[in-house]
């Protein structure tokens, strides 16, 4: 009998963290805005249409694209958000089992032809924001951890190279030697530390039509969306002072956007499985206000 090898529900894990202090890091002045104001921010802030408004200058995902790899591995800026995201099952030769989730996040606070931000003198000033996500669960003990971090692309605090490719945020990178594969995965956290090395099994699959995939019905809430559903995954994980030698299977997705949600919608919850017969399903469910599911929740 078949059985899948992992689920994981997933809505922009950790990004209440982020959602509260980007209007601290943007706002005008580079001041906090007052309290009230940050508790209206959900993730339909972020990656809704904002009425245009912060959208402004910046690419939209409208039509099918041309993707070039390892190129599209690599940021696109033109576009307000994107993540790297790895999630996987892990095993020891003990009989342990571990689930890990690891994110990166980058949001931009301003396009690259915002002329205010380019005439900002400080080395602190920055039209990115950065954040990474991790966490780990020992299956059999039934115990989570996870950690978050927050920072600016500035000063080298936190970014991304194309060649060799390279993700961080402080000590937590993705990083090869090229430009491709095979990643090489290191986090540091307070409570574990994961490092990884990933190679693809499969092949890149485009999510969607051919890589666009539409999130609502209004033009341009859509991302460029790609996935490798199996990656070999070799390293160790350390839980504690315990450090235990593991392999198992990993999937990465990637999404880049300007806009995705419609304003009568909430978030997406995400799962994906891997079958021991060989097959590989991924399905969101896409959220609306009234907790209905919308009608372009898909899958493959």
């Amino acid at each position: 009998m078949d059985s899948f090898v992992r689920r994981f529900t997933l809505v922009l894990p950790g990004l209440f963290l982020l959602l509260l202090l980007l209007p601290m890091m943007a706002g005008p002045g580079g001041c906090a805005r007052d309290q009230d104001e940050t508790a209206d921010l959900d993730v339909a802030a972020v990656l809704g249409d904002d009425s245009g408004a912060a959208n402004a200058g910046f690419a939209r995902a409208l039509e099918v694209r041309k993707f070039h790899f390892p190129e599209d591995h690599g940021a696109h800026p033109d576009y307000r958000h994107e993540w790297w995201y790895l999630t996987g099952n892990l095993n020891s030769d003990d009989g342990g089992e571990f689930g890990y989730q690891v994110t990166f996040f980058r949001i931009a606070l301003a396009p690259e032809s915002d002329a205010q931000t380019e005439s900002r003198p400080s080395r602190w000033a920055t039209r990115q924001v950065w954040m990474a996500h991790a966490a780990v669960t020992d299956n059999l003990k039934g115990i989570h951890h996870q950690e978050q971090r927050l920072s600016r692309d500035a000063l080298r605090l936190a970014g991304i190279t194309a060649d060799p490719f390279r993700v961080w945020l402080d000590d937590w990178q993705i990083v090869s030697t090229g430009a491709d594969f095979p990643w090489h995965l290191r986090i540091k956290a307070r409570d574990f530390a994961l490092n990884l090395q990933v190679q693809p099994m499969r092949d890149i699959l485009l999510q969607g039509d051919r890589g666009l995939s539409r999130k609502s019905s209004a033009t341009g809430n859509a991302s460029y969306y790609y996935s490798i559903t199996r990656l070999d995954s070799t390293g160790t994980l350390q839980i504690a002072d315990r450090q235990i030698e593991v392999t198992g299977l990993s999937w990465l997705d990637r999404e880049w956007s300007t806009s995705a949600l419609g304003p009568d919608q909430a978030g997406w919850d995400w799962f994906s499985l891997q079958l021991d017969s060989g097959e590989d399903l991924m399905y969101y469910r896409l959220r609306k206000t009234d907790g209905s599911t919308d009608p372009l929740s898909s899958g493959s």
